[in-house]
């Protein structure tokens, strides 16, 4: 089988590195693997995982022209069976690219938190969650598959050294160390990045607490203006913001605790980590038995009550860090969680059969169902152009970073501007 996995880009995140992963599985069980996309840091872990690299056309817009065309020159040249394209813009570059014109078969991964109606109906679909693939099974012509993001658990697990980051950051053995890992951007991430600072804050009086928050991204200097806030009330480095590590191993195994979200939750798990399950609108939850089921459905995110303030989230923290006999066994169960569901070697197995489905089965495709993906993508991309839209999003955003910034939080009127 030829491959083409197209990630969304390759910047430093979950699903580009899960593409990477199941890319390289893919190649390890004998097959023709190139991986195309923007060049960006991930571009040296290709490398490392032994893949073929094809640099995509930097164009912004979505559908990008120049990357359609590209990806039907690569298609006819390799010969390529089936092009894997992970979230909605690789999806419709590659389906006006190669699959519409050239009938090259196509599935999509989306692992974003909702059903894109971008997504062409007969695309073949593979979500991150149950209750997503549901979602989507209503609106989709074709297969609809759930796979969660899968961990290489060989590679993180619980022998991984955990005073390297300790000592390079002057934690010391006193000191509980709570870790987050993972981009620190606006969307998404902010909140349960402020809350976590909040909370650490409420307990940082009568706890040696720390909190390492590994990551990068454009919310990093505001989260940087809190921290040393902080830092003062308290008189000493209470928050750390040590920027974004290639290969956060180290900064996992060197947690008490780890606070977090989608792949990063599992990779914690992976290390054998006790966690504390972080989404939006305050929401937070303790990994542990009685959530299980509750993660198994709705994936390692969540929303929340929207309430003021980091309350919930310190009683949890408080609640692990006074019982060291509870974080152990959490660790243990975690561990075993994620070797059992989300490994790297159960994920490549059920993706290669899913491959071998699309390809006995390829969809018919409908001029109707294209011009609609286009018409949906074009309109988006004039709103994301248009200059009114873009500066209220621009004082939207400023009101975010203002709230991360101070001691409020959440900004009250920023989640109504579009």
């Amino acid at each position: 089988m030829r491959l083409l996995v197209y990630p969304h880009d390759l910047s430093i995140g979950g699903s580009q590195i899960n593409a990477i992963d199941l890319a390289a599985g893919a190649a390890a069980a004998g097959h023709d693997v190139w991986v195309y996309g923007i060049p960006g840091p991930l571009v040296d872990y290709i490398a490392e995982r032994g893949l073929k690299y094809i640099a995509a056309r930097p164009l912004h817009y979505r559908p990008a022209p120049s990357r359609i065309a590209q990806i039907a020159a690569i298609a006819r040249r390799h010969r390529v069976d089936l092009i894997h394209a992970y979230e909605w813009p690789s999806c419709l570059d590659a389906y006006f690219g190669a699959s519409l014109c050239l009938n090259v078969p196509l599935l999509c991964t989306v692992l974003s938190m909702e059903v894109m109606p971008y997504v062409p109906a007969s695309v073949p679909l593979i979500m991150g969650t149950a209750d997503l693939g549901e979602q989507a099974r209503k609106v989709q012509k074709r297969g609809v598959w759930v796979i969660e993001p899968p961990i290489d658990v060989e590679r993180d697990n619980p022998d991984t050294d955990a005073n390297v980051f300790r000592r390079r950051h002057q934690v010391s053995d006193e000191e509980f160390l709570i870790v987050s890992v993972s981009r620190l951007a606006l969307d998404l991430k902010l909140d349960a990045l402020v809350r976590a600072i909040d909370a650490v804050d409420l307990l940082a009086g009568a706890h040696p607490l720390k909190l390492a928050l590994v990551g990068d991204g454009p919310a990093r200097s505001a989260l940087e203006i809190r921290a040393k806030t902080v830092n003062a009330k308290h008189g000493r480095d209470v928050i750390l913001l040590p920027g974004a590590e290639m290969d956060p191993r180290c900064a996992y195994a060197a947690a008490d605790l780890v606070v977090g979200m989608g792949s990063s939750a599992l990779r914690a798990m992976a290390i054998g980590r006790p966690l504390i399950v972080q989404g939006e609108d305050a929401f937070s939850e303790i990994f542990e038995p009685a959530t299980y089921d509750l993660f198994l459905q709705q994936g390692f995110y969540g929303l929340g009550d929207k309430k003021p303030g980091a309350q919930k989230l310190a009683r949890q923290i408080e609640n692990l860090v006074v019982d060291a006999a509870r974080r152990a066994e959490l660790g243990v169960f975690g561990r075993r969680a994620v070797m059992e569901r989300y490994s790297l070697k159960r994920a490549i197995d059920v993706q290669l059969d899913i491959y071998r489905q699309v390809l006995a089965n390829p969809p018919a495709r409908r001029l109707s169902e294209a011009m609609h993906s286009a018409r949906l993508a074009l309109m988006l991309e004039y709103a994301n152009h248009d200059p009114g839209r873009k500066r209220r999003k621009r004082e939207r955003e400023s009101v975010i970073l203002a709230a991360a910034r101070s001691g409020q939080w959440p900004p009250a009127s920023a989640e109504t501007w579009v």
